[in-house]
């Protein structure tokens, strides 16, 4: 008896230390997989173009209630073009404006100032955004509030244009280019648009 004893000690003994052994394998191999986890360098976050989240575009659909609609109205119904100065030469005076914001530097109290501080990347990434709002509203047949997006996209036309030098004369003057000209004669009239309108690179 002593001897079957002493045997079923060193049997258990022998499953201890085998289930030891198992327990710091797997240990290790968590530590191991652990570190190589930690080791792998992370993929840096690459800015993307934003996109309309659902949210936005399942809020644009919602319809407002009655008693915001009809504030919206009252609120809006001034916005007509009796008010003095709303007029197209208003957008020159806003590039002026946009200017002296550039020029004064002034990025604690001005936004144009501090946007424009912010470079040419952010300035034209703020066009885009304000771009794909006007579309939504016009696209859900939100007027009121297409109105609102539209005099924010020229703002931001304008910022886009001071950071670029470009001054509103040269915009005008080419759309009174393009006044009276076809469409098929306007697109010839671009870099090789005369070749494209022939069909033929063969022209003297």
């Amino acid at each position: 008896m002593a001897k079957a004893t002493k045997q079923k000690d060193t049997a258990k003994r022998v499953v201890t230390k085998k289930s030891t052994a198992k327990t710091a394998k797997t240990a290790k191999t968590a530590k191991t997989a652990k570190t190589a986890v930690a080791k792998t360098p992370k993929t840096p976050k690459v800015p993307l173009p934003a996109a309309v989240p659902k949210a936005t575009r399942a809020a644009a659909k919602a319809k407002l209630p009655k008693v915001l609609r009809k504030a919206e109205k009252r609120m809006l119904a001034p916005l007509a073009p009796a008010i003095a100065g709303a007029e197209a030469s208003i957008l020159d005076r806003l590039w002026q404006v946009v200017e002296e914001r550039r020029q004064s530097r002034d990025t604690m109290t001005s936004h144009s100032a501090r946007l424009l501080a912010r470079g040419t990347a952010k300035v034209a990434q703020k066009l885009g955004e304000e771009a794909v709002e006007c579309v939504i509203e016009a696209a859900t047949g939100n007027r009121a509030a297409t109105v609102l997006e539209s005099a924010d996209l020229l703002y931001h036309l304008m910022v886009v244009w001071v950071d670029a030098g470009i001054q509103p004369q040269e915009v005008w003057g080419e759309l009174a280019r393009r006044q009276g000209i076809s469409g098929i004669a306007e697109k010839a009239s671009r870099p090789r648009g005369i070749l494209r309108a022939a069909g033929t690179t063969k022209l003297p």
